[in-house]
Order: C-alpha cells, then structure tokens, then sequence
C-alpha cells in the first residue's frame, strides 16, 4: 500500500553545503521531518555538483518520512555562470547585464530540457531567452 502524501515542498540550495538552519529549518520542521537526516542525504546526493544551486522536491508523507528528487540548476543561475557575471540587471532594460549567443541558449535549453515542461529544444530556448531578457541579458 502507497504512502498518504501530506505536502510537498521545493527548496532550493547550494549543493553538498546545506544545513539544518534556515530555510530548510522552517521548510521542513514544521511538517516533523527529521532535519538533519534530509540534510544528511541531500549533502551526499549532491557533493559532486559543489558550487551550484541544486533546486530539491520533497515529498513528505503521513508517517513523517520523506522522499526527494534534485532537480537541474534554476536557468538564471546558469546564464549567470555562462556569462561570468554576479547578478542580472537592476535596470532591465535600460543598463543590459550581458550578451548572450543563440549557441548557449540552446545549450542550456538542452541541459536544463529534462525539468522543463516541454521536450522540443526550440521551445525550451525560447524559454531560457525569455529568462535571459528578464535578466537583463541580450540574446544574440
């Protein structure tokens, strides 16, 4: 028999470095997860991703045990990494942030395709454009 699902809940966070502070405190305390336990397990999922921001969904059941899946880097935190830069424009989009080519768009659709909500690439590059250019970022 299947486990009752009591909530779902997504966090994001830097690979292999989380801690039982907040946000994954206040995320997971309130449902009565075992803190250190999911971080125990997150913090061995994805040692070999350090430096990146690693979005987890956590499936928490009835009985308080739980489940969760990582996902890929958010696309903003990927552009950002393509370009080089700290942060998208504060002025969007008056003061552009960067440039970016069609050539790593449509690598970063292809890496991020598999938690996007289509399975054409076109697609997904119009999706990571769309996020560019709400950084700041101009699509060449």
């Amino acid at each position: 028999m299947a486990k009752k699902i009591k909530t779902v809940v997504k966090i994001n966070l830097k690979a292999a470095e989380a801690t039982p502070a907040p946000p994954v405190g206040t995320a997971l305390g309130q449902h009565g997860v075992a803190i250190m336990d999911f971080v125990k397990q997150y913090n061995d999922k994805t040692k070999d991703m350090k430096g990146q921001v690693v979005p987890a969904v956590i499936t928490i059941y009835e009985d308080r045990s739980f489940d969760f899946t990582i996902k890929k880097a958010p696309v903003s935190d990927m552009i950002k990494k393509a370009l080089g830069i700290e942060k998208g424009s504060g002025k969007t989009p008056r003061e552009p942030a960067g440039t970016i080519t069609h050539e790593q768009v449509k690598k970063i659709a292809e890496e991020k395709l598999v938690d996007l909500n289509t399975t054409d690439v076109e697609a997904a590059a119009r999706i990571v454009e769309g996020t560019a250019r709400s950084m700041g970022v101009k699509v060449e």
